[in-house]
Order: C-alpha cells, then structure tokens, then sequence
C-alpha cells in the first residue's frame, strides 16, 4: 500500500486531481477499526516531496475564514528534524487574532464517507498553537474541522457553517508544541470518529454537510503550524 500512494503522490502534488465523489449514506454507524476502503477509486496522498521549497502547491487555494489582519502565509518548506530531511507544507507567518481560520484548500477535490490521516506539529504561536484537517468543505466558511491545541491541552471536532463554528466534541489531553502528532478522521454518514496517535477520542455525530466536499487544512489566528502525508481514503457506502 506505501508503494501505492507513493507512486500517486507526485501527480497529486502538482495540482492533478485524485479524489473520489461517492455519495454518502445515512448508515449511522462508524467502524472503530478496519474501515473499508472503495477499492474503485484511488487514495489521495499528498506528502510535498515534489513540490518547489518557498512555495504553495499547485492547486491548494491559501484562504481564511473571518480576516483580522492580512493572509497569513503557507509554504513548502523542509523539516530538517526528519531523517532524511522531508517537504512539509508549514504556515510560517500569520498576524491574525482569535475569530481568524486559516485555510489551505486542495482545490478541486471532492470526498463524502472517508478515512483521512495528517500528521501535525504545532510550532508556535502565543494566542493559538497546532491546528488539523478540514472535509466535506464547500468554500472557506462552510466544513468540517478537527484540531489539537497544545496551549489548552484539548483535541476537538468543529463544524464551521456561514463562517460560525460551533463545538462538536472535546477531549481533555497533555500535547505539546515541536511534536508530531497524527491526526485520524473516519467520517461514514452523519456520523465522526477521531483519533490521535492511534487512540480514539472523540465520537459525534451532525447532519449539517451530509454531501461531498474538498479536503484541506487549518489553523487559527497566529498558530505556526506544519503538516505533513495528507492521505484520505474514500469508504464504501452500504
């Protein structure tokens, strides 16, 4: 399986389009483990390796949801902490305060019921730290959001919607900032699951995007943050 992303992960880091559309079911359960994968269409990875260092790939879209100040600035750069030396796509500037989510879009893509990983380093910030993924997301006001914040020590799943997130769930958990963490969503129906570094802890449930939509990644207000093997597998609907 490693073989087989790695072979898709270049075209996908320039911009081409590996992403499924499937149509989501109303099956209210969430598998814990061993989540089927839709073996008609291809796993999206994008791990950056190919990507030019100072720039944003081709076809992210670098957005935000409720300006403060100035957008902030994503990049490839290379994390030197990795043995060898890898791309990562880091949000290395932002001025912006609380109210402000930072956005990196992968435009064009499209998933409903999927399994989706990042692996996440918060690397500073002194009103916000860490971040994590976005799905099912229509345009920057309206997705799903699952974040780390080593500052307040929590894991939490969001809905955003016209720009207003609302709390979905939030675990209580010791993190901290330089640190890898990854992040796992399983989204099947209405119905999420998420996990960190393996374990499982949140579960919830909200009809508010029931179709499919893009995948990307976020912070908030002056976060500086790294990511890193954005994978996501579409699941069979029953």
């Amino acid at each position: 399986m490693l073989a087989r992303m790695r072979a898709i992960a270049k075209p996908i880091a320039a911009g081409v389009l590996a992403a499924a559309l499937c149509s989501c079911a109303t099956d209210q359960s969430v598998p814990d483990r061993g989540v089927t994968e839709d073996k008609t269409h291809a796993v999206a990875l994008w791990d950056f390796e190919s990507d030019v260092v100072g720039e944003v790939p081709g076809g992210w879209l670098i957005t935000e949801t409720n300006r403060t100040e100035t957008l902030a600035t994503w990049e490839i750069v290379t994390d030197s902490s990795s043995t060898p030396a890898s791309h990562v796509l880091a949000l290395t500037d932002s001025i912006n305060y609380d109210g402000t989510y930072n956005l990196a879009i992968a435009e064009g893509t499209s998933f409903c019921d999927l399994d989706l990983t990042v692996r996440v380093r918060a690397d500073s910030g002194v009103e916000d730290q860490g971040g994590g993924p976005i799905w099912r997301c229509v345009d920057r006001d309206n997705y799903y959001i699952c974040r780390f914040n080593p500052l307040e020590s929590n894991y939490r799943v969001y809905v955003v919607k016209d720009g207003r997130r609302k709390q979905l769930g939030s675990a209580r958990t010791e993190l901290e900032a330089g640190r890898w963490y990854e992040i796992r969503v399983v989204m099947k129906g209405p119905d999420i699951v998420c996990h960190l570094n393996g374990r499982k802890l949140l579960q919830v449930s909200d009809g508010t995007f029931p179709d499919a939509g893009m995948a990307g990644l976020w912070t908030k207000a002056d976060a500086v943050t790294s990511f890193d093997n954005l994978t996501v597998r579409p699941i069979e609907t029953n």
